[in-house]
């Protein structure tokens, strides 16, 4: 499972102050954190304005890169600051991400093909956020459709089953593991992520639902997920659960995650 980790984002106070200072002794401290505890890639987000993101998630990336040896997920629907940060990524990068709403994909698309970018693809369609599972699908669809015409593998996509919390839908957690079952059936070749703390906010010990919440999503085809890599036990949750279905040849991850202290 590729694990993205989701603390370097502009909307945590500390954050944001780290770019407003360019801190980059705290941006360090945070991807260390992240790799340390198991990070696969690093999420940057640079949403503070839209004027100066091309010039703080470039930094943001530098920042990251000089701490730590991982891809960066560059969090941004602004073409601009994607087109400063590219350049400047050593490896394969990741955006995060696009739609199939007007304006949210005509240049984010030839961008990924042009830096071989993976991309975190949201199932939302031209009518906006969906409602139910079908409308999800069909939003993969069409997006599949459009990431091909502009040379863009499915492998490279990385579908995101839009997730709601549970304080106001009841029906977020069913909806959006029967939405990673279909996506699976439909699309073998592409990738399923998440951000998988949208379920539960506005509620008490959210860290207790985002760990009961993995394995489900793990179970119905999810290969990957956008969280906080050292909230406690996520990853003991993450190495376990992929133990169990069949992902982890001979419980190796699992030993070595143990080994590395890891579980407890």
């Amino acid at each position: 499972m590729l694990v993205i980790g989701e603390r370097i984002n502009a909307t945590r106070k500390r954050i944001r102050k780290a770019i407003l200072g360019r801190d980059a002794d705290r941006i360090r401290q945070e991807a260390r954190a992240q790799a340390d505890a198991g990070a696969d890639c690093i999420d940057a987000n640079a949403g503070i304005e839209a004027d100066r993101e091309p010039d703080d998630l470039r930094w943001l990336v530098e920042a990251i890169q000089s701490e730590v040896d991982l891809p960066v997920a560059l969090d941004s629907t602004n073409a601009e600051a994607l087109r400063a940060a590219l350049p400047v990524h050593q490896g394969e990068p990741m955006i995060n991400s696009i739609t199939g709403e007007a304006g949210r994909h005509e240049a984010v698309l030839p961008l990924a093909r042009e830096h071989n970018a993976r991309l975190v693809a949201l199932t939302i369609g031209p009518d906006g956020m969906p409602t139910n599972v079908d409308e999800r699908l069909a939003a993969a669809h069409q997006i599949a459709e459009l990431a091909a015409g502009h040379g863009v593998a499915l492998d490279r996509l990385y579908f995101d089953p839009v997730i709601y919390t549970a304080a106001t839908d009841g029906d977020a957690g069913r909806s959006a593991i029967e939405t990673v079952r279909r996506l699976r059936e439909d699309f073998p070749d592409a990738h399923i992520t998440c951000g998988l703390s949208n379920i539960s906010f506005g509620l008490p010990h959210r860290n207790v639902l985002n760990r009961a919440f993995l394995p489900m999503l793990l179970a119905a085809g999810l290969d990957s997920a956008i969280i906080d890599p050292t909230e406690p036990q996520m990853m003991a949750m993450v190495v376990a659960a992929e133990a169990l279905l069949g992902r982890d040849d001979f419980c190796m991850n699992y030993i070595a995650a143990e080994r590395a202290g890891r579980l407890t």
